[in-house]
């Protein structure tokens, strides 16, 4: 079973992107997020042809949006709303075997203070939120998945330099802190550190300011994978496609995936 993350930032705009990744990677389901499309124009056709028949989207213009696309039949389907808001960041898909949960979690705007920052104030509510929704959805014997943008690099090496974006949103101590109780919500495996040592760099993101993205290398892990213990076991492999951020009118974020022996 081979699941996919990416925050495709506009999923009409990037589409032919999605078809490539599809084609050459063959995951078995897709969670997109910043999809920035309303259900009724979301680009269907394309992905039915390729075998991803199942689709489960919730989207809006301009703004957000979180799609999965499965060639893998669903179970049920859930549209969750978080922080009083109805803006496109949380859907969830059920399979034989496991529970599927695809998060986009809010960038936080620019300034790390929730008193005159409302952005940032929405994006520690809403870990807040996930923290104990999780808690009290499941146990830790749960399978399940949980995935998607999570807007935060938590580890010293999911950034270029943790020194120097202590005050930078997406680094700051309380997301940091936040994240790492989300993540003991249920005992969570960080998938990706699964496979690769908390001491190495490890990026999905780049941004587009960085004219020369490779050359300076100032990315960031923000794209996330998380198991639950009984699934952990089963982890065969990961992969973060790099080379997706030098294609044609690229997302600045890049696919991440990860295979389960199930």
């Amino acid at each position: 079973m081979k699941i996919l993350t990416w925050n495709i930032n506009s999923v009409r705009l990037r589409e032919p992107i999605v078809l490539k990744v599809m084609k050459d990677m063959e995951p078995d389901i897709v969670c997109l997020q910043e999809t920035k499309c309303p259900d009724e124009l979301f680009p269907k056709d394309n992905f039915e042809k390729l075998g991803y028949s199942h689709i489960h989207v919730n989207g809006m213009k301009s703004y957000n949006g979180v799609c999965i696309l499965s060639r893998v039949p669903f179970v049920s389907t859930d549209i969750h709303h978080r922080c009083g808001k109805e803006d496109c960041r949380h859907i969830a898909a059920s399979f034989k075997g496991f529970d599927l949960h695809n998060l986009y979690i809010p960038a936080g705007g620019d300034e790390p203070d929730p008193v005159i920052n409302e952005k940032y104030k929405h994006k520690l509510d809403f870990v807040d939120e996930m923290t104990a929704w999780f808690a009290g959805r499941y146990s830790n014997d749960n399978p399940v998945v949980t995935l998607g943008d999570f807007n935060i690099a938590p580890l010293e090496h999911d950034v270029w330099s943790s020194k120097q974006l202590q005050k930078v949103v997406s680094h700051t101590p309380p997301e940091r802190e936040r994240l790492d109780k989300m993540l003991g919500s249920l005992d969570w495996e960080d998938a990706l550190r699964h496979f690769v040592p908390e001491d190495e760099k490890l990026y999905t993101w780049w941004s587009y300011r960085n004219r020369d993205w490779k050359k300076s290398n100032r990315g960031r892990r923000l794209d996330h994978i998380w198991v639950t213990q009984p699934l952990a076991p089963k982890l065969k492999s990961h992969t973060i496609l790099t080379e997706a951020r030098d294609w044609e009118k690229p997302s600045d974020h890049v696919p991440v995936m990860i295979e389960l022996d199930l």
